[in-house]
């Protein structure tokens, strides 16, 4: 194969790239980004990359137009070109800034089917390496097309917006902080990354927020990447007497936060650079589930690889690792959400799990006839049937606590729903469907008024916002692990020390037992009463790395730069015709559920996705909501930190495409 034969991303799989029309339009490219000075750049040798480096053989010849034009070749002196990269396409500039000395990578061509020799046989697109290490998340490049690059080179101005719970001027970026991630108004390579679709339009400009800082338009001089090479095995993680034979367990640095730049997140998760029907995928489907950062999937990989065993009672090496690494994430969690004492915090399979425990353990002792246990209409069906289920056995009643049209909760209805029959108020902190922030702390407060225990679903708020089950004063706080960028199938009961000792365990079996006869059993104390059989020990592992993810990138930066997506996304789905926003009160996050006349949810599910935009459509597990607004289904675009103003530009291009063609027709 010779790189002529490459076919064009996007024209078709018989045409074939001019090398010469492709080495132009990567440097029109290089020539439209910020770049260092001519003079920092390395020497580079007679093959197109720096002088003392030694080039692949399956490169282009010297003399090549696909040859690296000066200053373009890897962005590490000394560091090889991986095989099968085209040079000159898609790389970054070389410049002696932070990136080179965080080990840098340049992007291999992802083969759809690879020839004995190593070359690709079909490529589709050209995309960072990412190889497994030990040492940490690897670390390659952003993609030279797509949604990461398509920033915009001022931010909306945020801060007087009528969404989310930061008080105004929270969103606007600050110079270093926030919003580093410039969009140039137009991509040198739209044509190739999303042809036949149009360009997005630029956003609408915004005059700033009186009193806050001018949007960031240099570039950031901060590390590019949250992850640098791993330490010596830390404590917490495993504490053999010697270390581990291939390196240290892979982990976040867990020292200051650098200024926030989507691009160098971006490059930490490695799906990010997949490609749905041609196009780079753009994921809105977070509050499905959030995508898993390298260090997540290495640090799985390190437990399976070094560390597996069952944990506890075991006098072998491999089962003390397991068993620090095991206990090491339950204290992560403990200190993300600041609970007062380790032992509080309980394993689970996830949220519904969770619920589900503090309704059979802790309704099944304390709800009886008569009594009543108040949820709100915003509830996904796992806070609400488990509590349907402990009512009928019980002879209880299930209450609602209304909304308003915004999809705010009516907080003086709830205050008549109190009463001394009240026993339990079950309530989401952010709903799934519509995105609403319920004001959890004070419908806690009320309900320990009227001598009820309050029990908070976290499930959408730990990824967006800061958590402090100690602030909110809830007895029970629950989420899952995929839902902040973990594994699936692990999930977190926390509750409070005498709320907890005072249950039953709900399940029976190896892990929870102190002493068994035939006659009694004794229970271990918590959280162990609680966590019977084998648990999920490597994604509990997973968790504890997603939690340093996290804390590594400061979810105060999080919020801010979600904040200014979403109110960004809301305008720009608000202005396109036919569009019927599902959820708009004040205090919002992540979701931005709407309906398109003339469509149904599925159609447009169906045309953002042969544009390669993932959002959930259908009921979202909130059925109650939805039909409070008069809708069976919506479409549920969902946002997280990784998602850029260039993507949501996407979106709104295909919606508007849609909303026109059926106006025409």
């Amino acid at each position: 194969m010779t790189i002529a034969s490459l076919p064009s991303q996007g024209v078709g799989p018989e045409a074939p790239i001019d090398p010469a029309v492709l080495a132009r339009m990567a440097n029109a490219l290089f020539a439209a980004l910020p770049g260092t000075p001519p003079s920092s750049l390395p020497a580079l040798g007679s093959a197109g990359v720096p002088a003392g480096v030694q080039a692949p053989v399956n490169i282009a010849p010297p003399g090549s137009p696909l040859v690296s034009p000066a200053g373009f070749g890897p962005s590490v002196p000394g560091t090889p070109i991986p095989q099968g990269i085209i040079p000159g396409v898609n790389l970054l500039p070389a410049s002696p800034t932070p990136l080179a000395s965080l080990g840098h990578r340049a992007p291999a061509l992802l083969p759809h089917a690879q020839a004995g020799n190593g070359v690709p046989d079909t490529v589709f697109s050209a995309l960072p390496a990412y190889e497994p290490r030990l040492g940490g998340a690897v670390l390659g490049v952003p993609e030279a097309s797509g949604a990461s690059a398509q920033q915009a080179a001022t931010h909306p101005a945020s801060g007087a917006a009528p969404f989310y719970f930061l008080s105004p001027g929270h969103g606007v970026p600050s110079a270093g902080g926030v919003g580093a991630d410039a969009r140039p108004s137009a991509d040198p390579l739209d044509g190739l990354a999303r042809a036949p679709f149009a360009a997005p339009s630029a956003p609408r400009a915004t005059a700033p927020v009186a009193g806050t800082a001018t949007p960031q338009t240099t570039p950031s001089t901060e590390p590019k990447f949250y992850f640098v090479d791993a330490v010596v095995l830390p404590s917490g993680y495993v504490t053999p007497a010697k270390p581990a034979p291939h390196g240290a367990v892979p982990q976040a640095d867990a020292g200051r936060h650098p200024a926030f730049d989507v691009n160098a997140v971006r490059r930490d998760f490695p799906i990010l650079q997949e490609r749905v029907n041609g196009r780079q995928l753009v994921w809105f489907d977070n509050a499905a589930t959030t995508h898993k950062p390298q260090s997540v999937i290495d640090r799985i990989a390190y437990f399976y690889e070094h560390e597996n065993s069952n944990i506890h009672r075991a006098a072998h090496a491999l089962a003390a690792r397991a068993t620090d690494a095991y206990e090491g994430a339950r204290q992560r969690v403990q200190k993300f959400i600041n609970a007062p004492d380790v032992d509080e915090v309980i394993f689970v399979r996830g949220t519904t799990e969770a619920i589900n425990l503090v309704a059979k353990s802790w309704g099944g002792q304390h709800v009886g006839e008569g009594d009543e246990i108040i949820v709100s209409n915003l509830e996904h069906h796992a806070n609400i049937v488990p509590w349907q289920q402990l009512a009928a056995a019980k002879g209880a009643k299930l209450r609602v606590i209304p909304v308003d049209d915004s999809g705010q909760v009516l907080l003086d209805e709830y205050r008549k729903l109190l009463n001394d029959r009240t026993r339990i108020v079950a309530v989401t902190q952010v709903s799934n469907a519509l995105g609403t922030v319920v004001p959890v702390k004070e419908i806690v407060e009320l309900a320990h008024r009227a001598g009820a225990k309050a029990l908070v679903d976290g499930a959408q708020s730990v990824s967006h916002m800061r958590v402090d089950v100690q602030d909110i004063g809830a007895d029970f706080f629950v989420f899952s692990g995929h839902k902040v960028f973990g594994p699936t199938g692990i999930g977190v009961v926390w509750g409070k020390r005498e709320v907890l000792e005072d249950m039953p365990p709900w399940q029976g079996g190896g892990n929870m037992i102190a002493d068994v006869t035939f006659e009694k059993t004794v229970f271990q104390p918590i959280p162990n009463k609680f966590e019977a059989g084998t648990g999920n020990i490597a994604d509990a592992v997973g968790l504890g790395a997603a939690i340093d993810y996290v804390n590594r990138v400061g979810i105060e930066n999080i919020a801010r730069y979600e904040h200014e997506l979403l109110v960004y996304g809301m305008e720009r789905l608000r202005e396109i015709p036919g569009v019927r926003l599902i959820g708009t009160a004040a205090e919002k996050a992540s979701v931005m559920s709407f309906v398109l006349h003339g469509y149904s949810t599925e159609e447009v599910g169906k045309a953002l996705n042969e544009e390669g935009i993932a959002v959930r459509t259908g009921h979202h597990c909130a059925q109650p909501i939805l039909r409070r607004f008069g809708v069976e289904t919506t479409v549920r675009p969902s946002l997280a930190f990784y998602n850029t103003f260039g993507e949501i530009d996407q979106l709104a291009t295909v919606v508007r495409r849609l909303a026109g063609q059926r106006r025409a027709g």
